[in-house]
C-alpha cells in the first residue's frame, strides 16, 4: 500500500475541486456568510497562491493553499476529507505549507478560522501557531479567530 505525499497541484483538477466543494459546503453549513473567507477555485489559482493537496495513489485526501502576501503567507482553503481525520494527513499539508513558505522566504504564515473548528485550532496551535488580531482585510468578528507562527 502506498504512502500518502503532498505535492503542488491544480485546484482546477476534479479531485481538487471536489475537495474545495466539500470544504466550501461545510463552511456554509457552519457560518453565516458574511463570515466565510474562503476563495473559489479560480481565486485559488492566482500567480501568489502555492496550491497543495495530500494524496494516496490518485485519491485526494486534502489541500492547503499558501497566498503569499508579499512579507507574510497565509494559509487558505485548509480541509480534510472527514473519512482520513485522524490519519496525520492535516500533519502532512502544514508540514508542506511551513516549507513553502520558508522557501519563499516569507517572515510569518497567518490564517484566519471559524471559532467552532476546535479541531483545526488543535492542529494549528501544535504546530507553533498562536493567537493573534485580524490582518490584510479582515476586520473582527465573533465567528473568526486569527492566528500566525512567525518563521523567524
Amino acid at each position: 500500500m502506498s504512502q500518502v505525499t503532498v505535492a503542488i497541484a491544480d485546484p482546477r483538477d476534479p479531485r481538487a475541486t471536489a475537495l474545495l466543494h466539500r470544504s466550501h459546503a461545510l463552511m456554509q453549513s457552519l457560518f453565516a456568510e458574511e463570515d466565510n473567507h474562503y476563495l473559489e477555485v479560480s481565486e485559488l489559482c492566482a500567480a501568489n497562491i502555492s496550491f497543495f493537496v495530500a494524496k494516496k495513489d490518485e485519491t485526494y485526501l486534502g489541500c492547503v493553499a499558501l497566498a503569499n502576501k508579499g512579507h507574510y503567507g497565509e494559509m487558505k482553503s485548509m480541509f480534510v476529507d472527514p473519512a482520513t481525520r485522524g490519519l496525520g494527513i492535516g500533519a502532512a499539508l502544514m508540514q508542506q505549507l511551513e516549507t513553502e513558505a520558508r522557501a519563499q522566504g516569507l517572515v510569518a504564515i497567518k490564517l484566519e478560522t471559524g471559532d467552532t473548528l476546535h479541531e483545526a485550532h488543535r492542529l494549528y496551535y501544535r504546530f507553533g501557531f498562536s493567537d493573534c488580531g485580524p490582518f490584510g482585510d479582515y476586520t473582527a468578528s465573533p465567528a473568526s479567530v486569527f492566528m500566525m507562527k512567525s518563521l523567524t
